[in-house]
């Protein structure tokens, strides 16, 4: 009987440490969905990295200070089935990036997509209606 007990509980132990990082990941309620926000960007750097890609990079303000801001999209497999690689955004690119501002004033921001010199648009997220 307490073989059996001691069993349960590692297996209960275990099956919290496996589902832990499921419980922590975030909503994007965080993000003001109902304005877009458009940048003209200078890419510095671009991670291709679960749980979310990142994008950052500099734009300047209304008032021509330059501003380094970090841009959060889906994960890699999302975006790889939209047409993106690891090599879609370099530093230095020139791109135009829109999305979501951060609620909270930080400069952060959901990315919906960018648009690259050539005019390819780039989806950070699909919208299904």
């Amino acid at each position: 009987m307490k073989t059996r007990i001691v069993s349960l509980l590692a297996v209960l132990t275990l099956s919290l440490v496996i589902s832990g990082p499921a419980f922590a990941h975030h909503s994007m309620s965080m993000y003001d969905s109902s304005r877009e926000t458009t940048f003209k960007a200078t890419i510095t750097q671009f991670d291709w990295a679960n749980p979310h890609a990142q994008i950052t990079f500099t734009a300047s303000d209304e008032h021509g200070n330059i501003e380094k801001w970090v841009a959060e999209g889906p994960s890699p497999n999302r975006l790889a089935n939209g047409g993106w690689s690891k090599e879609s955004l370099k530093p230095g690119d020139q791109v135009t990036i829109v999305g979501n501002r951060n609620k909270n004033g930080s400069p952060t921001m959901r990315f919906e997509k960018v648009i690259l010199p050539n005019g390819q648009e780039l989806q950070g997220r699909r919208h299904y209606f």
